[in-house]
């Protein structure tokens, strides 16, 4: 995603938070903090999940217009709104995520990518469905190899992650709620 370490820089600024206060609440360092926002170098989709939390916000909103919400029933898949990172693609079904109860998600894991070396949590429930490859998720000490037609369903506050231990692209769609990404 271009332009993540600008607007990043610019929301923790907005907010008056200097580098090294953000790397300290999020447990990174302040260099991590200054690659990112100078980018050179894009963070996992779970750490900059922490960092956007850190500075108060989701990922959606992090990546969501600002301007008025438009009533929109039916999306085109071009329209779907990026908030991935990497090699971790998110696609959000609808461009902005205030106010609503539900967050859908084409999501496409490729070799090797996962949502990073910490466990994620958050408040709500997220299911998810694999339609081709394969995605290793781990929900607390309980982890799985998922592969076309498996399903997933859990409470996100407990710790977990994803991972591709697959040789080509993992797709799958997911839901959460409320809405945290």
């Amino acid at each position: 995603m271009e332009n993540l370490g600008p607007r990043l820089k610019e929301l923790r600024q907005r907010i008056g938070l200097s580098q090294r206060a953000l790397a300290k609440k999020v447990g990174v360092s302040n260099g991590t903090i200054s690659v990112i926002e100078s980018g050179e170098q894009d963070p996992t989709v779970g750490l900059l999940k922490r960092l956007v939390e850190g500075l108060g916000v989701s990922l959606s909103d992090f990546f969501g217009n600002t301007g008025p919400m438009e009533e929109q029933i039916f999306f085109k898949s071009e329209e779907l709104k990026e908030i991935g990172t990497g090699d971790v693609s998110y696609r959000q079904v609808g461009p902005d995520m205030r106010g609503r109860a539900l967050q859908m998600i084409f999501e496409t894991y490729e070799a090797g990518a996962n949502t990073g070396p910490s466990l994620i949590t958050h408040e709500g429930e997220e299911a998810g469905i694999i339609i081709s490859g394969h995605l290793e998720v781990q929900v607390g000490s309980r982890t799985k190899r998922l592969g076309p037609g498996d399903a997933y369903y859990f409470p996100s506050t407990q710790p977990h992650r994803f991972r591709n231990t697959g040789t080509k692209p993992c797709i799958l769609v997911s839901a959460c709620t409320p809405p945290t990404f």
